[in-house]
Parts: structure tokens; sequence; C-alpha cells
């Protein structure tokens, strides 16, 4: 059997493991446009500071060690122009060669994940200004950074543009971050979103919200960032506004995809075009409480995504059961957690739905440097059943979070969380779990 995977990276290197456990007989090829494999890419911005030495430190398996202990024929440099699905054939380019090939497959996984945003921004193509995605991008961002590199400039309020904020901050650059939107971290509503805001502004963050950015001016280099409002002074720009499916180059197939660019799959991973499977970014994601195909990019679901993909191709039925949009962030002394459905979601999908807030101590109070906690659950307002929460501090927030995560997959009512065995010691909580206490009253 002939297995071919776009894609070396998360859930493409998690199928053809998968691939190679359960097909003995398996003739595997892997083309990477890049020439890293296996990598954790959510990593990066702590490469940027230091906390984490090395990219090599986030390298998962290498090349070598896919081709020589596994038998798998991963290349590098490899870029997918076109898939024949009649013929079953992919076609592609060898970048370092410019050399065109043709491959033949019994079964193929696309796993291509995604690609930053980059608009056509005047002066786009100036030096100095970077995105974050790969290692090379890290290398070559790690190196720009020099003493000669004081004012920075981060666009975008997300998941990178909020952590890279942090990273150059600890730098010792000044940081500014501009955002389009009249708040920080979509992902969060915006009252909890305040909170993030605060946290920026106390470390010395210029936080800029509802300007958006038109272009950039300098010689060769960067110099100025230019907005519909103004103009500001930088000398180095991170784009993160954010990402888009890498799915262009089968634009000539039938294959479903939403709006977004991402590939429809069901619970097996399968294409609406027969042999063909995808998974993790480039993909659709099931989401348990919104009963649909969601694309919420993450390191977590692409692993789960390729591995059962792997399995299905290689002829093991599992099932992927969907993801209820779980993620949590370090920013500064924060730790910001969000599961479920946010207020806005709640509303655009015409949910009926109740809102309970709460500040709450992250252990016992009577223990020493107890800090707060704001929680903010959302349940629907006739069943009961919990929709999300979000929680924001210092302590104790991935417990909780991971907590309401495990109560949305089951599908669980306000009610049943006061019936869990959570632990308790006054190190760690109160008697009554925050959650608990808050479902109490509700």
């Amino acid at each position: 059997m002939r297995y071919i995977i776009i894609g070396g990276v998360a859930a493409g290197m998690s199928a053809a493991m998968e691939i190679v456990r359960t097909d003995e007989k398996a003739f595997v090829t892997v083309l990477e446009r890049g020439k890293d494999y296996s990598y954790g890419q959510c990593g990066l911005p702590y490469i940027i500071n230091g906390v984490v030495p090395s990219t090599k430190d986030v390298i998962a398996r290498t090349v070598s060690t896919f081709r020589e202990k596994y038998g798998i024929d991963a290349r590098i440099f490899t870029k997918v122009t076109g898939i024949n699905v009649e013929q079953q054939i992919v076609r592609g380019i060898q970048t370092e060669t410019n050399q065109t090939f043709q491959l033949e497959y019994d079964r193929l996984l696309i796993a291509s994940g995604t690609d930053p945003v980059v608009p056509d921004w005047k002066g786009i193509d100036l030096n100095g200004i970077h995105t974050l995605k790969t290692l090379v991008d890290t290398d070559n961002l790690k190196y720009d950074i020099s003493d000669n590199v004081q004012n920075v400039t981060v666009i975008g309020g997300g998941y990178i543009g909020l952590e890279m904020a942090e990273s150059f901050q600890t730098l010792g650059k000044k940081v500014k971050l501009i955002q389009r939107g009249n708040q920080l971290a979509t992902i969060f509503d915006k009252d909890m979103a305040k909170l993030i805001e605060k946290e920026a502004v106390s470390k010395d963050i210029n936080l800029i919200l509802n300007e958006e950015v038109t272009g950039f001016s300098g010689e060769n280099r960067v110099e100025t960032v230019e907005t519909d409002k103004g103009s500001y002074q930088t000398d180095l720009v991170l784009l993160s506004i954010g990402v888009r499916p890498n799915t262009q180059f089968f634009s000539e197939t039938e294959i479903h995809r939403n709006g977004q660019g991402a590939i429809f799959v069901n619970a097996h991973m399968e294409t609406s075009i027969p042999n063909i499977y995808a998974a993790g970014d480039c993909a659709t994601h099931y989401h348990i409480v919104k009963q649909l195909d969601d694309h919420i990019p993450l390191g977590t679901t692409s692993n789960k995504q390729g591995r059962i993909a792997g399995a299905n191709m290689a002829g093991n039925p599992l099932t992927f059961k969907g993801i209820v949009g779980t993620s949590i962030i370090k920013f500064f002394d924060l730790t910001l957690g969000r599961t479920g459905l946010t207020e806005i979601e709640a509303k655009k999908l015409t949910i009926p739905y109740e809102v309970e807030t709460m500040s709450a101590l992250d252990h016992a109070g009577y223990y020493p440097d107890n800090d707060k906690l704001k929680i903010k659950l959302i349940y629907n307002k006739d069943t009961k059943l919990l929709l999300g929460g979000q929680i924001i501090g210092k302590e104790g927030v991935d417990k909780r979070i991971d907590v309401l995560a495990t109560a949305l997959y089951n599908k669980m009512t306000v009610e049943q969380l006061t019936d869990l065995d959570l632990a308790y010691a006054p190190p760690y909580n109160g008697v009554w779990d925050p959650l608990q206490t808050m479902a109490r009253k509700i």
C-alpha cells in the first residue's frame, strides 16, 4: 500500500507513525515543503526570549530518525502543486533543484497546516517585518533582534501576539501592540478581555486598540508602522493577525472546504474524495457544544486527528470524537483559559443562555499566598447544560478549565458540577471548588 502524506509536522507525522505501527508492509512517503519535521510550533515564542534555549529543543524527531529508524521516505523542500484525484497522482516541485515530480498513491493524507495571513500592505517586503510559524521563522527573528532593536511592534492580539509581546518585553524591548478591534484576545468575551488589557498596560505594553494597520515605510528596513489614525516609529515588526488553511494547491479538485478553506472531514478523517484524508490545522474540527464543523487550529487537535487519520488509512477504524474549544495562554503573571462557547458564540448560535461570573480565591483563604480567579460560566437557560467557561488568574486556572472541558465533553449540567469529587487540600483549593460554588449559586 502506497501512502502519501502532505505535511511533516504534527498531524502528518502522527499519521505516519500510526500507519507504520498498523501496516507492516506500508510504503509511506511524506512531502514537506520546509526542511524540518515534527516540531512543537507552540514553543516558538519561548525560544525568542531564551526560556527555551534553541529550536533544536522543540524537535520531537529528526528527518533522519524517520528515514533510518522507521523506514519512512521523509522528503524535504517538496512543494505540492496539485492532485489528480482520478489517477490518484500528487504533483509537485523539489524547490532546491527546481525539479518537478509525480507520485502515485493508494491513500493520501492532506496535513498541510496553515499559513500566516500577510496582507498586501505597502512596504510589507521591508526587512525587519516577521511572522512566526516555522523554525526558520524563529531563527530569522531571533537573529534579527539585536541590541539596535529597541522599539518592537506586534500587530494582532491573539495567541501569538500576546505571547510575543511578553517575549519581547522580557528581552527589555519597548513593545507596542496594535489591535484592529476594540479588545485583545477575541476568543474571550470583552468583560474578561479587560483583565488581559489591564495586565498588558501594567507590564508597560503600549496598547493601541481600534486602529487598523495600512502599511509600513522605511528605506531598506522598516522604520514606521502606518495606521488609519497615525504612524509609529519601530525597529522591528511581528505580524500576527491570523492564519489560513494551506489548501490552495488543490483548488482544481472538488474536495469540499468551508469558507476559510479548511477541508471538511468526517469522524474517520475522510474527505469528500475517495482515498483522500485530511487532518490537523488544514481540516475542520467537529465542535461538540456547537454540534457543527468548526476550525480551531491547535497542536493537541492536530496530533489526535493525525493519529486517527493514520489508523483509518491503514485499516484500523478509529473515530474522532470532537473538540470543545479548549485553550490556555500564559500572559505575564496571568493564565488565560477558556473552553466551550463564549457569550458572543452563544448569541450567534441563538442558544438561550445565562451567565454567571464570580471572583474567587485559587486556594483556601487562610493558606498563604492566595490570589483571585475571575471565572465566567455560560449555561443553557432552559436545560441548564453547561455551554462554556472562561477563567483568568495567576494559579489554578489550568486545573479548573480542564474540569470544565471534561464536563462539556460529557454534556453535563450545572447541577452535576456540584457532584464531582474534586481534589482538596488548603494549598490547592477550598472545601468547595469555585466552580462548584458557582454551580450551587446558579
